[in-house]
This record gives C-alpha cells, structure tokens and sequence, in this order.
C-alpha cells in the first residue's frame, strides 16, 4: 500500500482539514508524510527600486514565516498521532508543478490534497491546483472535499 504521503499544505482551513485527514490515513498505513508548501515568487508590475527592495524583503519575509507556521502546525498534529513527517518549503511559480515535482523528489507515493470542488465557469476562471495536480502527476492522488 502506500507508504510515504505528500500532503500540501498552505495553512488555509481547507488545507488544515486535508492535513487531518492525510494524517489519519498515514497513521492507519504506518506510512510517513512529507508536508509541502509552495511559496509564489514575489511579483512586481512596476515601481521604484528603492521601493521594490523593500517590497520584495517583506514579502519574502512574511511568506517565509507563514510557511513555517503552517508546516510547524502540520509536525506537531503529526507527533501528537505518532506520523513520521517531515516539511518542505520552496519558492515555485507554478504551485501545481512544484507538488508533482515535490512528490516525485521525495518518493512519494501518494499525493493527499484538499480541493475547494469549483465547476464550471469558476473553475476555467480561477483555475483548480488540485485539477493540475491530478492531470500531471505520475503518482496517485487523493482528494478531499469537504461535505
């Protein structure tokens, strides 16, 4: 069966809820996860460079720090079950390759992920990272929706 999850996390509520439920299965599995956050590349349309520096250094200051806020959450939710984990954060444009990529760098054979189960217009617009996930990946995919 599966022994090694890849559980994204961006700390959001739905994530938060993707991360109990891919605990509860690792537990049932003897299985380890790794926990993955992809943050976004600081972006700019256009200002001054004294402003941008600055810009950027926050940016990359307050992204850093949430990702290790949400992947210190998801450690300790996994010691309090007994789950091996593990965290990665990188900085990636794309969030949907970086998990495909994650998942494969680390052996992972299974990617547990939430999905906000957009149709529609909604989703062409806003676009799914679940959908890419689940179109580009090699390994297979679990994901949970909410009721």
């Amino acid at each position: 069966m599966y022994r090694h999850l890849l559980i994204p996390t961006d700390g959001s509520e739905l994530s938060a809820f993707a991360v109990e439920q891919g605990l509860e299965l690792a537990k049932r599995l003897d299985a380890r996860v790794t926990f993955f956050t992809a943050i976004e590349p600081f972006q700019v349309v256009a200002v001054g460079s004294d402003q941008l520096m600055y810009a950027r250094d926050d940016y990359q200051r307050h992204t850093t720090e949430a990702a290790q806020r949400h992947q210190a959450d998801a450690t300790a939710r996994a010691q309090a079950l007994g789950v091996e984990s593990h965290g990665v954060v990188v900085e990636h444009g794309n969030p949907y390759q970086a998990i495909v990529e994650a998942a494969a760098e680390h052996g992972c054979d299974l990617i547990a992920m939430a999905s906000h189960g957009r149709r529609g217009v909604q989703a062409v617009l806003i676009g799914s990272v679940t959908l890419k996930v689940l179109t580009h990946s090699a390994v297979p995919v679990l994901v949970y929706r909410r009721a």
